[in-house]
C-alpha cells in the first residue's frame, strides 16, 4: 500500500488475486473495520518509577508488599543519582543530631534510660493496631528519605550506590512488615503478650540503615522504648535514620539515640538493670563481651558468618563466577553474608576455564570512592588492620594468590579485591570471618567433601550451592547447617519476609527466630498463658498417652488446660510450624521458609509443675524434636512410658547447674527455674540460648523453642525460562 494509496485500491489489487467475491467483500469489510479503530496515541511505558518525583503521602497504609528498588535504567532515576553524587563530598546530614545525642557522664546515661523505661510503659500499653499506624507512616518516612539516606551512606560508610539503595528498601519493608506483624501480638491464642520496657539496641556499621532500621522498628513494634547507639563509623547514617521516625511520629522519648564518651558507658548501657533486652548485630565475640558485663542479659544477635558457595561439574560455571563475585565483594566484602570461600567440586577443581572466569571477573571490577558513580566496589570502613591486614597481605603455607589485593590509596581503605587459592581444610582462612574483599579457593573430590568443609565452620549464617542436578541439590539441603540456604544464585541481599534472615550454630545468640520473619516479635517480649480457644482435633500419639497419663496424676483444672494446649500446638502445627511455605509466590525464584526440629535440654526444678513438664514434652512431641528431660524429682512412669522417645534423668538443681555448665551450646527450656541462677552458672555463655517464659496455652509460642528456622531461595528460571529443578524435593 503505497503512500497516497486508498485502502480501496489496496483491496482491489487483493481482489484480482482472489476468484471469490464474496470472501473479498467481507474480507475488506474487517479490514477497514480495523483500520476505523486504530488510534494515533502512543502508549505510556509501563516502567515510570522517577525517584526526583516526591513519594505518595498515603496515611492509612495497611498490608505488605516488598518495597520496589530504585530502576536505574530510567533517565530520570539516573539523573536523580547523580545528584545524591554530586552532595556526597561535605555532606553535613546527620552531624546535628548526633552532637545533641552526645551522653558525658554516668548520670546522664542513668536518667535517659530511666525515663525510656517510664515511656516505654506508655508505648507498650498501647495496642498493637495503634503501634502499627506509626510503624506505617515510618515506612513512609524513609522511603521520603532515601536520597538523604543514600548521601549520607555514601560519604560516611563508603556504600555505592547499587549498595545503599537496596539497603533503604530493606528499611522501609521493615517498617511496613513489622506494622502487620504488631497487629498479630494482639491475639495470639493461649498467650498474652508483655511489652518489654526498654530495649537497648547495638547495630554493625556495615549495614548502617537496614540493621539499624529493623532492630529499631522491630523493639517499637512490640511495645518497647529503644535506646539506640549506632557504630561509630556509621553514626551519622544512624541519626538520618532515626530523625526518619521521628519525622514519622514516633515519640521522641520512646526512640533515645545516643553516643557515648568512653567504653565504661557502653558497659552501664548493656548492663542496666532497667534494660529488658538488647538487639546486637556484630561479632561473636562482642556477644561475649556484652554477657560478661550482665550474665543474665536478655541478649538477641546475629553474629558471625563463614559463608561458602559450592560448585559442582553440573553447574552453569558463568553464572556461577557471576554470583561468587558479586557475593565476595559487593560493599568490599563486608556484609555478614559475604561469599568468603568457594568450594570446587571434582573437575570443576582443574577447570582452567572457571579460574580464568573467576580471575577476570574479580580482576575487571572497578574500585574506587563511593562519589564515582563508575565505582563497582567500594571502599573498606576504615584502614586495614589488624586481622583484615594479615588476610590481605599474608598467605598460609600451601596457599597461592590467584588475584593478590593491592592498597590503592594513602588512607589505607582503598583496595584492590584479592583471591586466594589452596586453602586447606582446617586452616586458619577456612575457619576465621575477615571481614573485607577477600575470597578463599578450597576443593573437594565429591559433594559430600564439599559439605562436611562447609560445616565443619563454627557459624552456619548463609551458604550456596551452584548445581543443575537435582540429586545433588537434595543432598545438600538435606545435610547443610545454615539458617539461609541459596542455590543457584548469590547468598547476599535477603529480602524481608522473602528470605527472613538469620543463622544456626555460632551466627545467632538468642531465641533464633528469623529478622524480617514471622516469629521476630514474639522474642522481644514475654508471655502470660491465657486460655486457648482452639478446637483442633488431636491426632499425635504420644500428645493423647501424655493427655491419658495426666489424667491420672494431675487436677481436673490442669488436665483440662493440658487439653486445650494440646489442641492449640495442633492448630500452630496445621497452620505454620508444620508446613514449608513460599509466601512471595515468585514464578522466576522459590523462596521457602521451614521449620526443622532440634534438641533441647528440658529442666524442671525443684517444686516445679508436673503439669507444666507434661506440656511441655506434649510440644516437643509435636514438632518431633528430642527432649532431654532432666527433673529433680521422679517422672511418673505414665509420663516416661508415654513419652519413651526422650531421655529422662533425676538430679538436683545444683548437680544439672554444674552438667549444663560444660555444655559449649544449645538450648534450654526451664520450667519454674531461676533464670538468673542459670545465667550464673553457665557464666553468661551466649551459646546456650535459654527459654525461661511461662509455659502457656498457646502452639504459637510453647512450639518455638524445639524448632529451627530456616529459609531457602532457589532460581527457578535458566535465561527466562522456567525450570522445575527442585519442585518434587521441597
Amino acid at each position: 500500500l503505497e503512500e497516497g494509496a486508498s485502502p480501496d485500491n489496496f483491496m482491489s489489487a487483493v481482489f484480482e488475486l482472489s476468484d471469490n467475491e464474496a470472501l473479498f467483500d467481507r474480507e475488506k469489510r474487517r479490514f477497514l473495520a480495523s483500520l476505523a479503530e486504530l488510534d494515533d496515541e502512543v502508549p505510556l511505558p509501563t516502567r515510570r518509577q522517577d525517584r526526583r518525583r516526591p513519594a505518595g503521602a498515603e496515611s492509612d497504609v495497611t498490608g505488605f508488599e516488598n518495597t520496589p528498588d530504585t530502576d536505574p535504567s530510567l533517565p530520570g532515576n539516573r539523573t536523580w543519582g547523580r545528584e545524591i553524587l554530586s552532595r556526597v563530598r561535605g555532606s553535613e546530614l546527620g552531624n546535628e543530631a548526633i552532637a545533641t545525642a552526645q551522653v558525658g557522664s554516668e548520670d546522664e546515661l542513668d536518667q535517659i534510660i530511666v525515663s525510656a523505661a517510664t515511656a516505654g510503659a506508655g508505648w507498650g500499653a498501647l495496642s498493637g493496631a495503634e503501634r502499627a499506624a506509626i510503624l506505617h507512616r515510618a515506612g513512609l518516612a524513609l522511603g521520603g528519605n532515601r536520597a538523604r539516606l543514600m548521601e549520607v551512606m555514601a560519604d560516611e560508610a563508603g556504600k555505592t550506590l547499587d549498595q545503599s539503595d537496596p539497603e533503604v528498601s530493606e528499611a522501609i519493608d521493615f517498617a511496613h512488615y513489622y506494622a502487620e506483624r504488631a497487629r498479630e501480638l494482639d491475639s495470639v491464642d493461649g498467650a498474652a503478650f508483655v511489652p518489654a520496657r526498654v530495649t537497648v539496641v547495638t547495630p554493625p556499621w556495615n549495614f548502617p540503615v537496614a540493621i539499624p532500621a529493623g532492630s529499631t522498628l522491630a523493639a517499637l513494634a512490640a511495645g518497647s522504648a529503644v535506646v539506640i547507639k549506632p557504630a561509630s563509623q556509621a553514626r551519622r547514617c544512624g541519626a538520618v535514620m532515626v530523625e526518619a521516625l521521628w519525622e514519622a511520629g514516633v515519640p521522641r522519648e520512646v526512640l533515645r539515640l545516643v553516643q557515648l564518651s568512653d567504653r565504661s558507658l557502653g558497659q552501664q548501657l548493656i548492663a542496666h538493670p532497667s534494660v529488658d533486652r538488647v538487639i546486637l548485630t556484630g561479632g561473636y565475640e562482642t556477644a561475649e563481651l556484652f554477657t560478661s558485663f550482665r550474665r543474665d542479659l536478655p541478649l538477641l544477635a546475629e553474629t558471625s558468618g563463614k559463608n561458602a558457595i559450592i560448585v559442582t561439574p553440573s553447574a552453569d560455571l558463568d553464572l556461577a563466577v557471576k554470583d561468587i563475585v558479586y557475593s565476595a565483594f559487593g560493599h568490599a566484602g563486608q556484609k555478614c553474608s559475604a561469599a568468603s570461600l568457594v568450594i570446587l567440586v571434582g573437575s570443576v577443581a582443574t577447570s582452567r576455564r572457571f579460574r580464568d572466569q573467576l580471575t577476570d571477573a574479580v580482576t575487571s571490577l572497578q574500585v574506587g570512592p563511593a562519589s564515582d558513580p563508575t565505582t563497582q566496589m567500594g571502599p573498606v570502613i576504615e584502614p586495614a588492620a589488624g586481622k583484615l591486614l594479615d588476610g590481605l597481605t599474608n598467605l598460609e603455607s600451601g596457599e597461592t594468590w590467584l588475584v593478590e589485593p593491592r592498597k590503592l590509596d594513602s588512607s589505607g581503605r582503598l583496595w584492590s579485591p584479592g583471591v586466594r587459592g589452596g586453602v586447606a581444610r582446617g586452616s586458619h582462612f577456612h575457619r576465621t570471618e575477615f571481614f573485607g574483599p577477600i575470597l578463599g579457593v578450597m576443593t573437594a573430590a565429591t559433594l559430600e567433601e564439599a559439605i562436611d568443609i562447609q560445616n565443619e565452620v563454627d557459624y552456619g549464617l548463609t551458604t550456596g550451592l551452584h548445581s543443575l542436578d537435582p540429586r545433588e541439590i537434595a543432598l545438600w539441603l538435606e545435610h547443610i547447617q545454615a539458617g539461609n540456604l541459596y542455590v543457584n544464585r548469590g547468598t547476599t541481599g535477603a529480602i524481608v519476609r522473602r528470605q527472613p534472615f538469620g543463622g544456626w550454630k555460632k551466627s545467632v545468640v538468642g531465641p533464633g527466630t528469623k529478622a524480617g520473619g514471622p516469629n521476630y516479635l514474639l522474642g522481644l517480649g514475654s508471655w502470660r498463658s491465657e486460655p486457648s480457644t482452639s478446637v483442633a482435633p488431636i491426632s499425635n500419639p504420644t500428645v493423647e498417652a501424655l493427655l491419658a497419663s495426666a489424667a491420672t496424676q494431675l487436677s481436673a483444672s490442669e488436665v483440662a488446660s493440658l487439653g486445650r494446649a494440646a489442641s492449640s500446638d495442633s492448630s500452630a502445627w496445621a497452620t505454620e510450624f508444620g508446613m514449608q511455605r513460599d509466601v512471595t509466590g515468585l514464578a522466576a525464584e522459590r523462596n521457602i521458609f521451614r521449620y526443622l526440629p532440634t534438641t533441647v535440654e528440658v529442666r524442671l526444678s525443684a517444686g516445679g509443675s508436673m503439669a507444666a513438664l507434661v506440656r511441655t514434652l506434649m510440644a516437643a512431641a509435636v514438632t518431633g524434636s528430642v527432649a532431654q528431660v532432666s527433673s529433680a524429682t521422679a517422672v511418673p512412669a505414665g509420663v516416661h512410658a508415654a513419652a519413651s522417645t526422650m531421655t529422662f534423668i533425676v538430679e538436683t538443681d545444683d548437680e544439672w547447674l554444674t552438667r549444663i555448665a560444660t555444655l559449649p551450646s544449645g538450648r534450654v527450656r526451664l520450667l519454674d527455674g531461676d533464670s538468673s541462677r542459670l545465667s550464673f552458672a553457665i557464666n553468661g555463655n551466649p551459646g546456650i540460648a535459654v527459654y525461661a517464659n511461662e509455659v502457656t496455652e498457646s502452639g504459637r509460642i510453647d512450639l518455638l523453642p524445639f524448632l529451627k528456622e530456616q529459609a531457602i531461595s532457589i532460581t527457578a528460571h535458566r535465561f527466562g525460562t522456567p525450570n522445575h529443578l527442585t519442585d518434587v524435593l521441597i
